[in-house]
């Protein structure tokens, strides 16, 4: 899943965003052009040397094809006003914006200089799909639940009174529920619990952060926000989002790094990720892994 931010944050609040339950982001760049004191005439532009492209496909706007190494790469061109080529990663795949005055040439010419950040990125977005048609929890006796990184057993026994266990070593969750008892009744048992845990968790990695940066929390909740991770505002008010129970430890040790961090810098200038970096060197690593977590894949309560 991506981190995103909003682009007019609260000067008193800093969340960490997330794309959960959201569709994906476009991921984007651009390569800048100068424009030319005359535009050329208009007509078929020739592609580069060697570049195997479609010739059934349309010279200018449309969908076109380029070979790259062992690679036939399919992108869609679009002609504007604008200065620079824009390249567009979304759900049909490579989109390019290009100027009116930029040849086909020089179109490809760029696709090649870019090629690692496109094949990265069309990679990324075929996992993420991947990921998403994977089947969904179901709660039932014998499933198996995301916890702290790891899937643990859910076991399912009916008994007059309620209660739920965890037991480490099997890596199970045993829940006695009444032999009445619905699906709803299994999952608010075991939301409660999953809450409970992150509750402590959070109480426990808080302090060590903290005394690593050397700053002081007013005080912190759980959130059940489904576009953050958490949170941070001017006097110390931390939320954390009681999901990231489900990941590893390192994952909620940098949502934890990085909400503390703003008690040092309330913005996400390079002085703040070097005060992450400061009390969790490996941020880039972890950054990334939360932001590829597939949401659909996540128990739904």
């Amino acid at each position: 899943m991506k981190l995103l931010r909003k682009s007019s944050p609260d000067p008193n609040q800093l969340a960490l965003q997330l794309d959960f339950f959201s569709p994906d982001p476009i991921t984007h760049a651009s390569v800048d052009y100068p424009a030319p004191a005359l535009l050329p005439s208009a007509g078929v532009q020739q592609g580069l040397p060697n570049a195997a492209v479609d010739a059934q496909l349309p010279p200018q706007s449309g969908k076109r094809r380029i070979h790259i190494g062992n690679h036939f790469l399919d992108y869609t061109l679009m002609r504007s006003k604008r200065r620079s080529i824009g390249f567009l990663i979304g759900d049909d795949g490579l989109r390019l914006t290009a100027p009116r005055w930029v040849t086909i040439a020089e179109i490809e010419s760029a696709i090649r200089e870019k090629q690692r950040w496109i094949f990265t990125k069309l990679n990324e977005r075929r996992e993420r799909s991947a990921r998403r048609l994977q089947p969904q929890m179901q709660w039932r006796d014998g499933a198996a639940m995301p916890y702290l990184g790891d899937d643990i057993i859910l076991r399912i026994s009916n008994a007059q009174a309620i209660g739920i266990a965890f037991d480490d070593n099997g890596r199970e969750l045993h829940v006695s529920l009444p032999q009445e008892a619905g699906e709803q009744q299994l999952k608010d048992r075991v939301q409660g619990w999953l809450q409970a845990e992150a509750k402590r968790l959070f109480a426990e990695r808080l302090p060590l952060y903290a005394e690593k940066l050397g700053v002081r929390y007013h005080s912190f909740a759980l959130s059940s926000a489904t576009t953050q991770w958490g949170s941070c505002t001017a006097d110390g008010k931390i939320r954390l989002n009681w999901r990231l129970v489900h990941f590893a430890l390192p994952l909620i040790d940098y949502v934890i790094a990085h909400e503390l961090a703003h008690l040092r810098e309330m913005n996400h200038s390079p002085r703040f990720w070097a005060t992450v970096q400061s009390i969790f060197p490996e941020f880039e690593t972890a950054k990334k892994a939360l932001r590829e977590q597939a949401p659909e894949t996540l128990p739904i309560f």
